[in-house]
């Protein structure tokens, strides 16, 4: 950048050259020319225009990639979350009953009776999936 500086100083038909093409590159990234005028025509109220003008196209930005990005690519998870989980109750139902199921001795350990109920059962338990064999 200095080196392109001290170029540009030293020849004076050159900086004419790139002058009228920097400017064009420049005016392409620029944001909205503002109707400030008077006193709040300063560096500081161009700069927040600018800022907001940036924070408007973002916004806009995110909120078209929430609605038509977002939004489907949740839909299919949930119909595809739901098409797993009907799958997987069927593969169940096909298996041997719970009170045919093998229970290893590192299941249901219970050293003392739960507080609860009749003692057997945890505070999760649901009917469909566990089964504990009491020792006879």
């Amino acid at each position: 950048m200095i080196g392109l500086r001290a170029f540009q100083r030293s020849t004076p038909t050159v900086r004419a050259q790139f002058a009228g093409k920097q400017q064009l590159v420049q005016r392409r990234w620029a944001s909205e020319t503002t109707n400030f005028q008077g006193a709040a025509d300063n560096a500081f109220n161009r700069e927040r225009q600018a800022v907001k003008d940036h924070a408007s196209g973002t916004s806009d930005l995110w909120r078209k990639m929430s609605i038509y990005i977002v939004i489907p690519c949740l839909c299919i998870a949930g119909v595809n979350a739901w098409r797993l989980w009907n799958e997987h109750w069927e593969h169940v139902a096909h298996g041997p009953s719970l009170e045919e199921k093998v229970e290893y001795p590192y299941q249901n350990i219970r050293t003392k009776n739960f507080f609860w109920g009749d003692g057997d059962k945890t505070a999760f338990w649901n009917p469909k999936v566990n089964y504990h064999k009491k020792d006879e």
